[in-house]
């Protein structure tokens, strides 16, 4: 049905990640993926989907250097150890706050989003529960899956076919898929436009790993802001609104992009493998 185009995995959540070649995939996702967060002493779980407060992230990078420990390059092209009081300390003055980088869920920490203005940004209940913060930002909260560093799923799918639409309704945009942060980048040449809306429930053979499609990706303002050389362009989720708002479980119409998985059968996974779609559970 397709080809694996790119792998890419994000030791520390909402930091750039890495590019592999191939990975092995356990049941809690791609290996190595979103195992650190930046933690600030409210209680707060690090994440660009409010960038007035957490933006800077999107300028560190970070990678595995082994089973449980990573490394991050800030701004400034200094790469320490996570974990060490010293990259603490400078990420504490890139954000202007006291925070420190963990590799331990909090039980009861908070992710906030700042309520975009475009339709379909969040669920209108949440809308409707939105507050302002001290930034000045409209911001809904909530909490990342229990035990986890994730939003909601373990493994994030983007397809070609998709890109190209966005492409094709705002040609101005640079919809290159690290926009989009996914695990899995899936070419599908010619292929229908959305793809991912018809395979819900099905299961992907994806090399070595098998997985199931179980809802439609709700999109941030996270693709809307710099990454690496890709400047900030607040049309690109304006066209994912305007182009692709779907039923996303009891939430409503939300503006979309790629699919979360769940890992079924873990396995190793490479870039060129083929994808194929099985029936649905």
């Amino acid at each position: 049905m397709g080809t694996v185009t790119a792998l890419r995995r994000y030791p520390v959540k909402s930091m750039l990640g890495e590019a592999l070649t191939t990975v092995w995939v356990t049941q809690e996702g791609l290996s190595g993926d979103r195992v650190f967060a930046v933690l600030d002493e409210a209680g707060a779980v690090g994440s660009a989907k409010h960038p007035r407060k957490w933006e800077p992230l999107l300028r560190c990078r970070s990678w595995l250097t082994g089973p449980g420990t990573a490394r991050v390059e800030l701004p400034d092209g200094i790469a320490l150890p996570a974990g060490t009081a010293e990259l603490d300390a400078r990420l504490s003055d890139l954000l202007g706050r006291q925070v420190s980088v963990s590799d331990s869920p909090p039980e009861h920490g908070t992710l906030e989003r700042a309520v975009p203005e475009y339709d379909g940004g969040v669920p209108d209940t949440a809308r409707d529960g939105a507050s302002v913060d001290e930034t000045g930002d409209t911001i809904t909260s909530g909490r990342v899956a229990s035990g986890t560093f994730f939003d909601y799923g373990t493994v994030h799918l983007v397809t070609t076919a998709s890109l190209q639409r966005l492409r094709q309704v705002y040609p101005a945009g640079d919809f290159d898929p690290r926009r989009f942060r996914p695990n899995l980048v899936v070419d599908l040449p010619g292929g229908p436009r959305f793809p991912e809306d018809s395979w819900l429930g099905s299961t992907l053979r994806i090399g070595e790993a098998l997985f199931q499609v179980t809802v439609p990706t709700p999109r941030c303002v996270v693709p809307t802001l710099s990454h690496d050389e890709l400047p900030a362009d607040p049309g690109i989720m304006r066209a994912v609104a305007r182009e692709h708002r779907v039923p996303v479980l009891s939430l409503g119409r939300l503006s979309c992009l790629g699919v979360y998985l769940d890992v079924l059968e873990p396995g190793a996974v490479q870039v060129g493998d083929a994808v194929t779609i099985g029936a649905s559970g």
